[in-house]
Order: C-alpha cells, then sequence, then structure tokens
C-alpha cells in the first residue's frame, strides 16, 4: 500500500480554488487506479499550523530526554506534522502562487516540518554542508496556479518565482531530491482570457496523466518487490 500527504495551502474555498480542483484530478485519478492507497489530508485554510516562536525552538532543539512536560506539549503539532510527513510514499501539495511566493500558511507548515533530529542530522564534522536529511525516497508533487505567467525557467517572470525554490530548497528535509519534484501549473489567473481557459485544461489533463503516471509506477514497483 501506498501512503499519500495531501497538503493543501489555498486561502480559496474550493469552488474557487484551482489549486483545488488540480488536487481533485489528481486524486480521483490516483484512487480510480489504486484506491486501496491511505491518503492523509491536511487542509491549512481549515486547521492552521502555529508560527514556530522561541519556546517552540528551545523544545525543537533540547535533546529529547531533557525536554520538560511543557517543551513536549509545544512539539505536539510539530510531531503530528512529521509523523504524517515520515509515513507518506508522495507528498501532494496544493500550493498557490501569493506575491510570488508560498502562502504563509504553507510556510508555517514547513518551518515545524523541519526538525533536528527527526527530519534532518545536524554536524559540524560535515564541514560546510553539516545538515543531512533522515528520510529519503519521498516524491513531491506541486500543484500551483498564479495570476500571471512565464515563471518557469527561462520564462519572462522566472527571476520572480520564489515559489519553486523554496519548495526545491526544503524538500530534502521530506526525504524529496529535486529530481523527484514534479510541478503542474495553472497560469494567466488574472487576465481571464483564452489563454487562461487553456491553462486550466492543460493544467487539468496534466494533473491527470501524473497522477496515471506515479501511481502505474507505484504498482510496478510493488509487483517487482513480490
Amino acid at each position: 500500500m501506498t501512503t499519500l500527504l495531501h497538503i493543501e495551502a489555498s486561502a480559496q474555498r474550493a469552488e474557487r480554488s484551482l489549486t483545488r480542483l488540480l488536487g481533485r484530478e489528481f486524486f480521483a485519478t490516483w484512487q480510480h487506479l489504486r484506491p486501496h492507497d491511505r491518503v492523509l489530508r491536511r487542509d491549512l485554510a481549515v486547521d492552521p499550523v502555529e508560527p514556530i516562536d522561541a519556546e517552540w525552538i528551545a523544545a525543537a532543539f533540547t535533546p529529547p530526554d531533557a525536554r520538560t512536560p511543557a517543551m513536549v506539549d509545544r512539539l505536539r503539532g510539530s510531531d503530528a506534522i512529521v509523523d504524517a510527513v515520515s509515513a507518506a510514499d508522495v507528498i501532494v501539495m496544493g500550493v498557490p502562487m501569493y506575491n510570488y511566493g508560498i502562502p504563509g500558511a504553507l510556510k508555517c507548515w514547513i518551518d515545524q516540518s523541519a526538525r533536528i533530529g527527526r527530519t534532518f542530522s545536524f554536524d559540524l564534522a560535515r564541514g560546510d554542508v553539516p545538515i543531512e536529511p533522515i528520510l529519503s525516497g519521498k516524491t513531491l508533487v506541486v500543484l500551483s496556479a498564479c495570476g500571471e505567467f512565464g515563471f518557469e525557467p527561462g520564462g519572462m517572470r522566472a527571476a520572480m518565482n520564489a515559489l519553486d525554490p523554496q519548495l526545491a530548497a526544503c524538500a530534502h528535509y521530506w526525504g524529496v531530491t529535486r529530481e523527484r519534484i514534479h510541478t503542474v501549473r495553472i497560469e494567466y489567473q488574472e487576465f481571464k482570457d483564452a489563454r487562461f481557459a487553456a491553462s486550466v485544461e492543460a493544467g487539468k489533463a496534466a494533473a491527470v496523466a501524473l497522477a496515471e503516471r506515479l501511481a502505474r509506477a507505484a504498482s510496478a514497483s510493488m509487483s517487482r518487490a513480490a
């Protein structure tokens, strides 16, 4: 059985959110092909994550056997996030582009998922690369939408794209290498023209095709293991 973790970061309701639309297409396709797989869900618009603070930092960087009951309690939400990431084989994020970057709600989730001793180790003996991921072998699917266009490498707004680089930079916390990040994006939302309509249809088709490819790869991998 494959476990998928669906993180939805859009502040919009389902009827207005393009990333939620892409998520519906992706999961309907996956579950048609692999109906017995487990799906864990976290909607950050409904169930937001608190930002980290001084107490959280102190608790996270205190060795587990030295934490006070208050520290243990402060980390419960983060522990739940890390448990879900650890259990997942495929992480699917609905990530609209807000002001050229990720939504603040997702930034809070990312900060709570980066945990020394749980998702990464830190050792200065490694020299200038002291951080080493603990998790591995996972796939990240980014279902995105933006008001403008041209954010792809070489595009007219590529230098303004703060969303993709941040997710790629943090993916190692979730056990994802850069070559296992897959992105589907709808563009032109603010223009509301034929290009937008075409981008919506292309995005839906791409989400379906990606779900088919990854689901079939999961089936093939399980067949080989058997």
